[in-house]
């Protein structure tokens, strides 16, 4: 098996990842348990919450002795939440606090690009409009708005909030997804500034055709591949854990000056700076 980097500084750290049951999230979560963090898992769906927690518990259980310089495993904590519902997610949020303490390292992960998102333009109505925004941006905005002042306390945190490269292809026939995801782009910038003085970083990670196990059943068609494979440079489908171990690299200490950035995880799709 592969052995990656281990950041000292994730030791202990308390980590909220949203959407963190399936897909990026779900890799996040489990390479942040790997790190020895206490990771709190916001997510929509108990049973691909409870499936991931099954199987953290399961690599916690079948850790080699003898390796002291690898972090005890311990499987995270799940609340059920559906981050479109602001009351509930604000409520969460408090609740986490008041239970764990400040939180160290926020990823603002969930979004979603249903069916319903996949229009033209000319065919985006209000509701559309309405469940695209909620999904993919204005809960990032508030539980932002939740979680930061924890960290302003603290005089240290990590956010960091997953774009796409969506908007720089650009793709087509999604637009207020791909709007969402530029505007995350804007939005990172911004709170980089505003929360800089209190030592407080905020990035993005804006991956690119990720072949998620729900990517592969719904996205990744022999005709979406070739044209991935037409765009990319490295001519293999990329994985989500190749995403999450940039998100890791951001939340640590080793990327102490690293703020108001990009990074793009597409291999080599965009080429543009």
């Amino acid at each position: 098996m592969a052995e990656y980097t281990v950041y000292p500084s994730l030791r202990g750290k308390t980590v909220l990842i949203t959407g963190g049951a399936e897909g990026i999230g779900a890799a996040a979560v489990e390479l942040f348990c790997q790190q020895g963090s206490k990771v709190i898992l916001f997510d929509i769906s108990e049973p691909s919450a409870t499936a991931l927690i099954d199987r953290i518990k399961k690599q916690a259980e079948g850790l080699p002795e003898g390796q002291s310089w690898r972090p005890a495993i311990t499987p995270p904590i799940f609340y059920q939440c559906d981050v479109t519902d602001l009351d509930r997610l604000k409520s969460l949020a408090e609740q986490t606090i008041d239970e764990h303490g400040p939180i160290h390292v926020l990823i603002n992960n969930a979004a979603a690009a249903g069916a319903k998102s996949r229009v033209p333009s000319t065919e985006v109505t209000p509701q559309v409009w309405e469940m695209d925004i909620n999904t993919n941006l204005r809960h990032i905005m508030f539980l932002t708005q939740y979680i930061v002042p924890s960290m302003q306390k603290l005089g240290s945190g990590s956010i960091i909030n997953m774009g796409s490269i969506t908007w720089r292809i650009p793709a087509v026939g999604l637009p207020v997804y791909t709007m969402c995801k530029a505007a995350i782009m804007g939005l990172t910038r911004t709170h980089s500034k505003e929360f800089g003085k209190d030592g407080v970083r905020v990035n993005s990670v804006m991956p690119g055709a990720i072949a998620t196990e729900r990517q592969r059943k719904e996205v990744l068609t022999p005709e979406y591949r070739a044209e991935v494979m037409a765009a990319q440079s490295l001519q293999r489908d990329l994985l989500p854990e190749e995403v999450a171990r940039v998100i890791l690299f951001l939340a640590s200490d080793d990327s102490s000056a690293v703020t108001g950035s990009s990074y793009v995880v597409d291999g080599g799709w965009v080429s543009d700076p």
